[in-house]
């Protein structure tokens, strides 16, 4: 009882250090236009984090990432301690990115997390392949759909704004930005807070066959108040906010206007709500830098600060190994 209320209370510090991490992707464009100061952005994005339970438990109905993310390890496969490893690694590798400014994935930490100590105990066939292929495209896929929808987006505001006097129009993107930005916040709380109910789950449905109070037979069967204290804590961390990486993502990759904010946010969110349809947990990080990559490309390239753009890519596909190998380490050492 006592390991499962401690797996419970660091999934909640988890999501917590998550919101302050990510908070930079929902508000990093509206701090650098100016059209919100940092401590508006962050209530504001706070705010729309939390309206996403309701929207996810009374409008979709399901927790369908939450589901997918609690099946990265076979059921018969999942144990206390390797849920436990997994959340260590996954605070350890995002308090450090965090530390040094580096936008990775939360959510690929926590996934590589569970799934490194789950093949530690039991070899590779405790993970279910599948899944983790499918989170592994979306590395790659949903920077490259953020691009691509916020490219396209631009093109089609440039030119049906090409007769409007430039002072007017940045006035209507400053307005809309703050509709852009609510509707990426609302994403990024309906994916990454459904990756630690996922998490949490997993832990429930490992302790109900060990007689455990509070174990659960199946996910359909997790507490709302489970739900509710995820999104809570998210929404608490993006009020903590997180400066460092408000920095690289505002300003490092590529100059952006009102307009290009807000077509990047508008970009990011319609990815995040995609990927929401399809059940695939994703990286909001990845997917608010390609899409302002896309913002930046319809200018001409040179205007995307391609190093820094390839260290963040760098440190994407470095997350989910070097979380694995932190939690095989710890999972030794506390089955030791």
């Amino acid at each position: 009882m006592e390991l499962l209320i401690l797996i419970i209370v660091l999934g909640l510090v988890f999501d917590y250090i998550n919101g302050f991490h990510d908070a930079a992707n929902s508000i990093a464009t509206i701090v650098s236009t100016k059209v919100l100061s940092p401590i508006q952005a962050v209530i504001w994005a706070a705010c729309f984090n939390f309206i996403a339970y309701f929207i996810a438990k009374y409008v979709i109905g399901e927790f369908g990432i939450a589901n997918t993310v609690s099946k990265t390890v076979y059921e018969e496969y999942i144990t206390l301690p390797i849920i436990l490893s997994g959340l260590i690694a996954a605070i350890i590798w995002s308090l450090f990115t965090w530390w040094r400014g580096i936008p990775s994935s939360s959510s690929h930490t926590l996934i590589g997390g569970f799934a490194g100590a789950a093949i530690l105990a039991n070899g590779l066939g405790a993970i279910h392949t599948s899944i983790i292929l499918k989170i592994i495209a979306f590395i790659v896929l949903a920077p490259l759909i953020g691009m691509v929808i916020a490219f396209f987006i631009t093109l089609s505001v440039l030119y049906g704004c090409r007769k409007v006097k430039p002072q007017k129009a940045e006035n209507w993107f400053k307005h809309l930005q703050l509709l852009s930005s609510a509707l990426f916040s609302i994403g990024h709380g309906l994916n990454d807070s459904q990756k630690v109910i996922g998490i949490l789950a997993a832990a429930m449905i490992a302790a109900h066959p060990l007689g455990i109070g509070m174990g659960i037979e199946s996910i359909n069967d997790l507490p709302n108040w489970v739900a509710f204290s995820c999104f809570t804590m998210i929404s608490l961390g993006t009020v903590s906010g997180g400066w460092r990486i408000i920095k690289t993502m505002g300003t490092k990759i590529t100059k952006v206007s009102p307009m290009e904010g807000m077509v990047a946010e508008t970009a990011g969110a319609l990815t995040l709500y995609l990927t929401e349809i399809l059940k695939v947990p994703v990286s909001t990080t990845h997917t608010i830098t390609g899409a302002i990559i896309g913002v930046g490309a319809t200018k001409r390239l040179s205007a995307v600060r391609w190093g820094v753009t390839l260290k963040l890519m760098v440190a994407w596909i470095i997350t989910i190994p070097i979380s694995a190998l932190i939690a095989a380490i710890i999972y030794f050492v506390i089955t030791l």
